[in-house]
């Protein structure tokens, strides 16, 4: 084997060092070109000036808007009775069904009539007895009243003839009474309804004693018309009068209300109301006022007890502010808007916000007619910043947008 040449031996070392420089220096290329790329994109980005934050706003326009007031409610029979027994005897049997409606007379339940009809057909013959004697008595006073005029009878014998007279008359009108009560006791063996309403279940059974201490047997409650009663606060009744003062709410006409009834499905009963009571004592125990609601119920939808919720209806909030609750802002002040003024630049505004209306707040204080709130893209503002106003309509679908 021959050694290699010498100019073989002298390029192998040449190429293995341009390789190693090479590999050196790549990185730093790509390095600088990343710079120089850096640069001229924020050089472009700063060239570049951004608009106006774009925002959604609309002009206040006050406006009179009914307004309507909602409380938890309970339904009450409007009459309410008691049946009784008003005799002392035994329960022969019930003759209405439980729970089911009844009419005026209706018979619900009888008891034993024997004894009653034992003591009525007594009175009878004891009054027979004190009117035959007193037609007796009526003619011995007839016949001794000539004879006296003709002194052939005493003083003292007329007399006697008067007393008997009177007496056998005391005695006939004593013994009438006592076939009046008589009768009254036998009529109330047949215990009947005194109202229209809906039955409940009977308290006593088949063969019970009835007496004063037992006498309860059921009960028979008015459904139509019915009393729908909620509470209104303390606080709600001076918060609706200091209103009231201010001119922010207007009652109807002669402050008659009128009232919805709202059943548990959020159905709307289709009978309205009208607040016929109000309770000017205050209840020291719930620290509350009743409200009484009278409303027709002709097909008895409506139950004693039953939980509902009232809607009055017919108050009106004059001339007031309307703005989309989520237009409405809270900071560590209180609430604010957004009001777009002159040059389109916005400024923050505190407002005193009151009740809530549907999706809306209404405002109390704070704005007036022709303001331009913001209703959309108010985050990031910052104030005295210009904004561009675009249709509310678009983006949001709300009607009355600039």
């Amino acid at each position: 084997m021959h050694p290699a040449p010498w100019s073989e031996h002298r390029r192998a070392p040449l190429r293995h060092g341009f390789r190693l420089s090479t590999l050196v220096l790549l990185p730093v290329f790509f390095m600088l070109l990343a710079v120089g790329g850096c640069t001229r994109h924020k050089e472009e980005s700063s060239g570049k000036k951004q608009g106006p934050a774009e925002v959604t706003a609309i002009t206040v326009i006050p406006k009179d808007t009914p307004v309507s007031f909602e409380y938890v409610a309970q339904v009450q029979s409007s009459r309410q009775v008691n049946i009784q027994a008003r005799v002392s005897g035994f329960l022969e049997k019930r003759v209405y069904t439980e729970g089911a409606m009844v009419k005026t007379g209706q018979t619900l339940f009888v008891m034993d009539q024997k004894p009653f009809k034992a003591q009525l057909d007594q009175a009878e013959a004891a009054l027979a007895r004190h009117q035959a004697a007193l037609d007796v008595a009526r003619k011995n006073l007839a016949r001794a009243r000539p004879l006296a005029a003709a002194n052939a009878l005493s003083k003292r014998e007329l007399d006697d003839a008067v007393g008997k007279f009177e007496t056998a008359s005391a005695a006939v009108a004593q013994a009438r009474a006592v076939v009046e009560q008589a009768k009254l006791n036998f009529s109330y063996t047949v215990i009947k309804s005194p109202v229209n309403g809906i039955t409940s279940y009977a308290l006593q059974q088949d063969g019970s004693y009835l007496n004063p201490g037992n006498s309860q047997l059921t009960t028979v409650a008015v459904t139509s018309p019915v009393y729908v009663n909620f509470s209104l606060s303390e606080n709600e009744r001076l918060k609706f009068h200091n209103e009231m003062q201010k001119g922010l709410l207007r009652g109807p006409k002669d402050q008659k209300f009128t009232a919805e009834i709202l059943l548990a499905d959020g159905s709307v009963f289709p009978q309205t109301g009208q607040v016929t009571f109000a309770n000017p004592m205050f209840n020291p125990q719930t620290g509350t006022f009743l409200i009484r609601i009278t409303v027709a119920n002709p097909r008895n939808w409506l139950r004693p007890n039953e939980y509902v919720r009232v809607r009055l209806q017919g108050a009106t909030r004059p001339n007031a502010v309307l703005i989309p609750q989520r237009a409405v802002h809270q900071s560590s002040k209180g609430h604010l808007v957004w009001v777009v003024g002159k040059e389109n630049k916005v400024e923050p505004r505190p407002v005193t916000v009151g009740d809530a209306h549907g999706n809306d707040w209404f405002i109390n204080e704070g704005l007036r007619a022709g303001d331009r709130v913001v209703v959309d893209g108010a985050l990031g503002l910052s104030p005295g910043e210009p904004v561009k106003v675009v249709s509310a309509v678009k983006k949001t679908g709300a009607a009355g947008a600039d």
